[in-house]
C-alpha cells in the first residue's frame, strides 16, 4: 500500500543543512526523490540518503555564494536563528520576511 510522505517543512521556511554550512529558504517540495540517477550517484555512498522522502528545493546561502540546493529532509533541521535571508532571488518568489518566515507572492494550485 502506498503511503504518501508528509513533508516536515514548508515553503517559506528557512531551514539549514546538518553537515554543511548552509542556510536555504524552501521554494518546492518533492514527495521522494525526483533528480537524475546521474546526481544520486554523484553522492558519496556512505551519506547517500534515501529516495523515498521528501526533498526540498532551496534558495541556498553560505559566506561564499548563493545557489539552488536539492536537500532531503534527513538533512535538514530548522534554522533557529530568526535572522532574514539575503538571496537575490527570494523577491521572485516570496514577500518580505515576517514572523520567521517568507510569505509567497502568489497562491500555488
Amino acid at each position: 500500500m502506498f503511503q504518501e510522505m508528509v513533508a516536515k517543512y514548508h515553503l517559506g521556511q528557512i531551514v539549514r543543512h546538518k553537515r554543511h554550512p548552509f542556510r536555504g529558504v524552501v521554494f518546492d517540495v518533492d514527495p521522494e526523490f525526483s533528480n537524475t540517477e546521474e546526481w544520486y550517484d554523484a553522492i558519496p555512498e556512505e551519506s547517500r540518503p534515501v529516495k523515498n522522502q521528501p526533498f526540498y528545493h532551496l534558495l541556498a546561502e553560505n559566506d561564499q555564494s548563493y545557489y539552488v540546493a536539492y536537500v532531503s529532509e534527513q538533512n535538514l533541521i530548522e534554522d533557529e536563528t530568526g535572522e532574514p535571508m539575503t538571496h537575490p532571488d527570494l523577491s521572485d518568489l516570496f514577500g518580505d520576511f515576517q514572523d520567521g518566515f517568507y510569505p509567497l507572492h502568489f497562491q500555488m494550485n
